[in-house]
């Protein structure tokens, strides 16, 4: 009995501390700071000075990077464009995270590639590596010490070794079949350590690597809408007009239809407009809910009128297999929002600003 009120005391007093804990810290278990360090303004105008000096350091780092557009670069480049397999990138650290980006980049220019990493490669991942597979190996010195111990790994499996290294001289620079070079004077970083210049140029090289294979095999950009079907993008590569019109009914009435004949055929197709075609089924105007106003605003009894009286002449066509993107910026350059789509001289039918909105290309 007495062991039982012993705990309930116990338990009393670390709910007692608990509450005067909330009630110090104004309700939050976490203890606030003493003191907020607050910065000068100088010290935020010397911050921001070194920012600028960081982004020059990396421009004019990647701008020396022309110069290395030689023979090793040429001959990674064949290397890669004769291939048989993929592109294994491979790296340590900073480098490893520039690697993945090169692997997005090859794949979505026509280039097949895998990332692995080089820590993973010599605990099973060098499984992932096909007989036809080039390796293609990102260090800033070529001395680290994973790379140190993977590269004869490979050179016993017959990898060619492609090195993306800054030092041509190291091991990792003696041991490849082709450098891309990528010199770094400094880093940006005041302290010269982080990886920041070396990074840019290793960044920089790869999209100079894989622009060049896709300038090699002519990638055009119906291959590339081939790779990005989805989203925005893909969607401005491959859809068109005849994709998006068809959605809807054609709404068209002859020259001689009365105004609310006209009228009811462009609520009932919710278009807020009507193609006017003559007796030989040829487009010979538009009519629009513009249209429709300016009747009103000069005509008291619109009874006696017809629609080839108040349509729009010429209007503003589109082939039915052109891009759905020409098609807004059609509509951009004239200030409209629809296009009459035709398929050679048949009127087909309209496409509208919203169809484009609703299809993500606005």
């Amino acid at each position: 009995m007495c062991k039982f009120h012993i705990d309930t005391n116990s338990h009393l007093l670390i709910m007692l501390q608990f509450y005067f804990k909330m009630e110090k810290t104004n309700g939050s278990l976490l203890e606030k700071p003493s003191k907020i360090k607050k910065y000068s303004i100088d010290s935020i105008s010397k911050c921001v000075k070194n920012a600028a000096r960081t982004l020059t350091i990396e421009a004019q780092t990647i701008q020396n990077l022309t110069s290395c557009l030689d023979e090793g670069f040429r001959k990674s480049v064949t290397i890669i464009a004769h291939m048989e397999g993929r592109v294994v990138v491979t790296g340590i650290g900073k480098s490893a995270l520039i690697g993945r980006k090169l692997v997005a980049t090859l794949n979505s220019t026509g280039t097949p590639a895998i990332f692995m990493h080089a820590a993973d490669a010599i605990h099973g991942d060098l499984g992932m590596i096909q007989p036809y597979d080039v390796v293609l190996c990102m260090s800033k010195s070529g001395e680290t010490p994973e790379i140190k111990v993977l590269i004869p790994l490979l050179k016993i499996r017959g990898s060619q070794l492609i090195a993306m290294v800054s030092n041509k001289a190291s091991y990792l620079g003696i041991q490849a079949d082709a450098i891309l070079h990528t010199p770094v004077e400094a880093e940006a970083d005041p302290n010269n350590l982080a990886p920041t210049a070396s990074t840019a140029a290793q960044l920089a090289m790869g999209d100079a690597l894989a622009m060049a294979l896709l300038t090699l095999r002519g990638f055009s950009s119906d291959d590339f809408a081939q790779i990005h079907p989805g989203g925005a993008l893909g969607k401005q590569l491959y859809l068109r007009v005849n994709d998006v019109y068809a959605q809807h009914e054609s709404p068209m009435v002859h020259t001689d239809a009365s105004i609310r004949t006209t009228i009811v055929e462009m609520t009932s197709k919710r278009l807020g407009c009507t193609a006017v075609l003559n007796e030989k089924e040829q487009l010979v105007g538009i009519i629009t809910d513009g249209d429709l106003r300016r009747m009103l605003a000069r005509e008291a009894d619109v009874s006696h009128l017809n629609a080839g009286e108040i349509m729009s002449p010429n209007p503003k066509t589109i082939a039915k297999d052109t891009l759905a993107v020409a098609a807004l910026e059609l509509m951009r350059q004239h200030s409209i929002t629809q296009l009459i789509v035709m398929d050679g001289t048949t009127y087909l039918g309209i496409i509208h600003l919203h169809d484009l909105l609703r299809e993500g290309l606005v």
